[in-house]
């Protein structure tokens, strides 16, 4: 596989899960950077719902023809093999609306 882009959206297989974890084979929006992408077995996903709940700390995003919200409270590290399809990419806007999200979760 080639490296993986940060903000790239793949079909993923996120099961087995337990308890709460987003289950099924659902749309996920890579975090980590290509730097760590490219060395490393697994990659750091957010999973997308098309369930609007506008929960804090979740990002609008239009994916597969969708409007959805990126679950920032989900994220999870998954072995590259769980990738799937490649859907696309996160337009500047959502890009721009997620960098926001993590600077106000991660550097308070």
């Amino acid at each position: 596989m080639d490296v993986v882009e940060q903000f790239s959206v793949y079909w993923v297989e996120l099961d087995p899960t337990r308890g709460g974890e987003m289950n099924k084979t659902r749309p996920c929006v890579v975090v980590s950077p290509e730097e760590l992408n490219a060395h490393l077995a697994t990659v750091i996903i957010a999973p997308v719902t098309s369930t609007i709940r506008e929960y804090p700390y979740r990002v609008h995003c239009f994916i597969a023809e969708r409007d959805g919200e990126i679950a920032t409270d989900q994220l999870r590290a998954i072995d590259k093999s769980r990738l799937k399809e490649k859907i696309g990419m996160l337009d500047e806007s959502e890009i721009s609306d997620l960098r926001s999200v993590f600077n106000q979760m991660f550097c308070v």
